[in-house]
C-alpha cells in the first residue's frame, strides 16, 4: 500500500488549488491598491499670498536694494500617507545668481489634507546686483526670482508602512517694484 491513498491525494490537490487562488486574489488586491489608493501623488503647491513686506533702495553713496517677500503657501498633500521632514532651507536665485535663502522649520503634512507653509525671505541685490539683466529689469519694474526648496522626511501610511521621501518645489516669484506687490508659480515633485 502506498503513503497516500487517492481521497489524500484528491484533499491535497484541491487544498493547494484554494491556496493559490487565495494567493493569486491577495496579489490582484494589492496590486489594485497600490496603483488606485497607494499610488505617490504629487503635492499641489499653490499661493496663497505673497506680499512684498518692504523695498529700501539705496543709490548712494554704493548701490544697494533690500527686498522682503512674504509667502504663504498651501500643500495639499493627494496621498493617504502623512509626511513628516526635516527643518531645510528656501533657495532664491535671480537669473542664476545666489540671492536669498529662507529657513524651513520642520513639521508635518497630513494625509490627505492642506498645510501652509509660511516664510520671509529677505532678498539683497549685492549678490546679482552685478548681473547684466538686473538693470534693465530694475528700471522696467519687474524682477524675476526663482525659488527652490527640497524636503526631505518620511511618509508614513496608516501608520504602519514607512518608507523615506524627498519632494522638490520650484516657484516662479515676480516681484513688481512699482506697484509694490508679488505674484508666485509653483510645482512639486515627491520622489521615494
Amino acid at each position: 500500500m502506498g503513503c497516500c491513498n487517492s481521497r489524500t491525494k484528491k484533499t491535497l490537490k484541491i487544498g493547494c488549488g484554494i491556496t493559490a487562488i487565495l494567493l493569486i486574489t491577495l496579489l490582484i488586491v494589492a496590486i489594485v491598491l497600490y496603483f488606485t489608493i497607494l499610488k505617490p501623488k504629487d503635492p499641489k503647491v499653490t499661493t496663497q499670498s505673497v506680499t512684498l513686506e518692504s523695498v529700501r533702495l539705496e543709490p548712494f553713496p554704493a548701490f544697494h536694494l533690500n527686498v522682503t517677500i512674504s509667502l504663504i503657501l498651501t500643500i495639499h498633500n493627494r496621498n493617504y500617507g502623512s509626511f513628516k521632514y526635516d527643518s531645510s532651507r528656501a533657495y532664491v536665485a535671480y537669473r542664476g545668481d545666489p540671492a536669498a535663502e529662507a529657513p524651513i522649520e520642520a513639521d508635518t503634512i497630513p494625509a490627505r489634507a492642506d498645510h501652509d507653509l509660511n516664510t520671509t525671505v529677505l532678498i539683497d541685490a549685492d549678490g546679482f546686483s552685478k548681473n547684466p539683466n538686473f538693470s534693465g529689469d530694475l528700471f522696467s519694474g519687474c524682477l524675476n526670482f526663482t525659488s527652490s526648496t527640497t524636503l526631505h522626511g518620511k511618509v508614513t501610511v496608516w501608520k504602519v508602512l514607512k518608507l523615506k521621501a524627498t519632494t522638490v518645489s520650484t516657484c516662479d516669484i515676480s516681484v513688481f517694484t512699482k506697484f509694490l506687490n508679488a505674484t508666485s508659480v509653483c510645482k512639486s515633485k515627491i520622489k521615494f
